[in-house]
């Protein structure tokens, strides 16, 4: 049927019709909220680039959970921030390391109410600021694999309940996922950055974890944004090691990618927020450009159509405010 006989408006007219025909909800449930863990008590560093997000100490992690809770946010992923590092990130493959311990504790205080999923990288604990132990000036895969494996081992007897490696070495899943079944730890689930783009959206990001990245290139192992096909090889090769759910980064100009994956695969799809794209919003709504919200709710169910199941976001808590306040 054609117009005039379809007038597809028709549906449109009414807001309660709107509302009775809507498929894309976004809810706290929805949400997991990073985290950037430091070292020390009572610490609350404002992070310049990433307006309204900090530095915190496991003291100030603590009450924030508190905060999340009461918000129905029950999703965090931690990342470590330290001043001590080495040459390989080997200073993170320790109990006593900052991830390890915030886990421990927030674990104490708030057992199963918090599902706690841990970045497990070398780019926040290298004094070089790359993903890994460099070797002829490259990042060396095998041997950063081994150091991927014993840090997520560490953070798995911690207590942490998901393991999420970002650092795109090619067998980080395997090599994880048979440490972690060897030693007993078969029940936790690994969710990959499986499709993590060399963008240049992760400026702020960098920043916030006091990355020291010395120069060079990413490009190397993260992934090439002017290739169409290469994710379908990336998400064959982690599922196929191990993998329980997928991380896509950045999410907002890799809409395409996220629905491509989720219809070849349809696997849990979690699509990452990140630092970039979250400071474009700030900014033009700090200079009145846009409805700070709206825009937000808009780019958030952008991603949940497109298929991804849950988003990582820095405003996690601004959306969790806002259906509280308005009763959603």
């Amino acid at each position: 049927m054609n117009y005039p006989q379809s007038r597809l408006r028709r549906l449109r007219y009414n807001k309660i019709v709107r509302e009775m025909f809507e498929d894309i909800n976004i809810l706290p449930k929805d949400l997991i909220y990073p985290i950037f863990v430091c070292e020390g008590e009572n610490i609350k560093n404002k992070i310049g680039s990433l307006d309204g997000q900090y530095q915190i100490s496991i003291d100030n992690v603590i009450k924030l959970c508190e905060k999340l809770i009461d918000l129905n946010i029950n999703k965090i992923l931690l990342f470590g921030v330290v001043k001590e590092k080495d040459e390989t990130g080997d200073i993170s493959c320790n109990s006593e390391s900052i991830i390890p311990k915030a886990v421990k504790e927030i674990k104490k205080r708030f057992g199963n109410k918090l599902l706690i999923i841990a970045d497990v990288c070398n780019c926040s604990y290298t004094t070089h600021g790359h993903c890994g132990t460099i070797k002829n000036n490259d990042v060396d895969n095998d041997l950063t694999n081994k150091t991927l494996a014993k840090q997520s081992l560490i953070l798995a007897s911690s207590g942490v309940d998901i393991i999420a490696p970002s650092d795109m070495m090619d067998g980080r899943v395997k090599s994880i996922r048979e440490i972690l079944d060897k030693n007993g730890f078969e029940k936790i689930p690994i969710f990959p950055y499986s499709i993590k783009y060399s963008s240049s959206f992760y400026g702020p990001f960098r920043d916030a974890v006091n990355s020291d990245f010395a120069g060079g290139k990413r490009e190397t192992h993260q992934m090439n944004f002017k290739n169409s096909f290469e994710f379908i090889r990336e998400i064959e090769q982690d599922l196929n090691e191990g993998a329980d759910a997928v991380i896509i980064k950045p999410a907002l100009s890799y809409l395409d990618i996220i629905s491509k994956v989720k219809s070849k695969f349809n696997v849990p799809i979690i699509a990452y927020n990140v630092s970039g794209e979250y400071s474009m919003v700030k900014s033009s709504a700090k200079n009145n450009h846009i409805n700070e919200m709206e825009v937000i709710i808009e780019i958030m169910c952008s991603m949940k159509r497109a298929g991804a199941d849950s988003m990582i976001t820095y405003h996690a808590i601004q959306i969790a405010e806002f259906l509280k306040n308005n009763n959603v």
